[in-house]
């Protein structure tokens, strides 16, 4: 089943390349960032990203197959995730079909046996033999998605498609991707994983963007937004960041708020826009009242009592 690796050439020319060709698809991305990912496809090695939720690590595998035009295959990762659903199963119902069609035509003395039934023909490719098994001119972008959020027991069954792009079908052999396929893992951290798939990847770690970058961020995705309420709606995010939350607001949750602030009209960021619009940025009842409480300190007093 294995084929020889083809002819290895550069997705990128270099980091400062990967980071201008992201830029043209919309997706800003930092030095760091766009290093670890032009290594992932000069080195042909997996890439796990690591951040808080909302700071776009999802965001960059999809650019990034944008940006090559090439295909985006993604497993969405969950506890309970099996082999079958992530790397292969059989038809199992056109395996049936089949032995019933040959007792239906009285093939009696051609009874079909297990070597007929397990055979490439009743193969069903799930994401990851799909990766191996692509044969367009660019390898595909595989997107393992929380990873952190499959079992335990879920990462032995990539060891083998991380280390070595191939996966084995018992009954068949094993299938070795002719184009290492680009494989970026993603990981919020709500679990530690093991040490043997970390040693398989690449590490980056994905922080909250640079004031100047969320605001570039902003300014593109939100492009009804005027300049006031970006920069205002910037400097709220950062400093509600530094506040005990259940879960700090990411890029993800910025760009809603602002869209949400954009749509009511809003010119200038006030405290009763603030708190009319706060469900976008904070998404727990315990996070609502933190930033609540705390939106003195943040510069946005509520109006004066009157003696």
């Amino acid at each position: 089943m294995s084929e020889p690796p083809a002819q290895s050439h550069a997705l990128f020319e270099d980091a400062d390349d990967v980071r201008q060709r992201l830029d043209d698809v919309g997706y800003l991305v930092d030095e760091g960032t766009a290093t670890a990912l032009f290594l992932a496809t000069v080195l042909g090695r997996p890439l796990l990203l690591e951040g808080e939720p909302g700071v776009g690590k999802t965001s960059a595998a999809k650019a990034l197959a944008e940006a090559l035009d090439t295909p985006l295959i993604r497993l969405q990762c969950y506890e309970g995730l099996t082999a079958g659903e992530a790397l292969y199963e059989w038809n199992y119902q056109r395996q049936l079909l089949a032995v019933r069609l040959t007792e239906a035509h009285g093939h009696d003395q051609q009874r079909l046996t297990e070597t007929d039934l397990f055979t490439e023909e009743f193969l069903l490719d799930r994401p990851l033999l799909r990766a191996v098994r692509h044969r367009g001119p660019l390898p595909p972008v595989l997107l393992i998605d929380e990873i952190d959020r499959a079992d335990d027991e879920f990462e032995a069954l990539l060891f083998e498609f991380l280390g070595e792009s191939a996966i084995t079908v018992p009954e068949l052999g094993t299938f070795a991707a002719v184009r290492p396929p680009v494989a970026i893992l993603t990981s919020n951290r709500s679990r530690e994983l093991h040490d043997a798939l970390r040693r398989r990847c690449l590490y980056h770690w994905i922080d909250f963007p640079a004031p100047e970058r969320a605001t570039e961020i902003l300014r593109r995705s939100v492009p009804a937004a005027n300049e006031p309420l970006i920069a205002s709606a910037t400097e709220f995010i950062g400093r509600v960041r530094g506040l005990d939350l259940d879960k700090a607001p990411g890029m993800a949750e910025a760009i809603d708020w602002v869209s949400a602030l954009a749509a009511l009209r809003v010119a200038r960021l006030a405290r009763g826009d603030i708190v009319a619009t706060l469900s976008a940025v904070a998404k727990s009842p315990d996070d609502r009242v933190t930033v609540t409480e705390a939106l003195e300190q943040l510069g946005y007093p509520g109006q004066a009592r009157k003696p």
